[in-house]
């Protein structure tokens, strides 16, 4: 590499790319190095002196729990994100996989045709689903040009605003309404209300 570079030192080679503002002249001071099993050891004390708290973020951000089954065999398992050659990256493919399992996996459960397990949060999947109630109007609505999506005035301000800005780029006309007056009409495709 350095007589492809023209340099006579790995030194050399760094004076020229390295600039002089961010460049350390003094040696670093580092511990000796700890073996494997010390080094893990060591790990464990610095973790124990870490305190949990209980985030209590609110607004449609709420405590799950994850069966340990699907924890431990989807979540945990190195089969779903490590690569079995070392010049692919696998976990995209690997976190796709396992979201298909446990998609199908729902389905079978609910009986339902469709699940989506890869939302994030709510406002992304009230998004996805008025995109897909959108796109799943009959031939005859789309020729009537039926483009409204209600929504009732007690969703999170994180929702409704993700809801409107998915609608701009869509077309759909977005309106926000009391719950008492939710009700559909011709041009309405769908609506969503809040169900914490």
């Amino acid at each position: 590499m350095l007589s492809a570079t023209g340099h006579d030192s790995i030194d050399a080679l760094i004076a020229r790319t390295i600039p002089k503002a961010i460049l350390n002249p003094k040696t670093m001071v580092l511990p000796e190095a700890m073996a494997e099993s010390a080094y893990l050891e060591h790990v464990d004390r610095l973790a124990a002196k870490n305190t949990l708290f209980r985030n209590h973020i609110g607004m449609g951000y709420h405590t799950t729990e994850v069966p340990s089954v699907i924890r431990r065999n989807v979540l945990e398992n190195p089969g779903w994100y490590t690569a079995y050659t070392p010049y692919q990256a696998e976990i995209a493919q690997g976190r796709l996989e396992a979201l298909l399992n446990f998609q199908t996996m729902v389905c079978d459960l609910t009986g339902m045709e469709m699940a989506n397990a890869s939302l994030l949060d709510e406002a992304t999947a009230a998004a996805e689903a008025m995109t897909m109630l959108y796109n799943a109007r009959s031939r005859k609505a789309v020729k009537a040009g039926v483009n409204r999506f209600v929504v009732a005035d007690g969703v999170f301000p994180q929702t409704w605003s993700v809801l409107q800005s998915r609608a701009v780029h869509l077309g759909i006309q977005i309106e926000q309404r009391s719950e008492a007056d939710l009700g559909l009409d011709d041009q309405t495709f769908g609506l969503f209300v809040q169900y914490p």
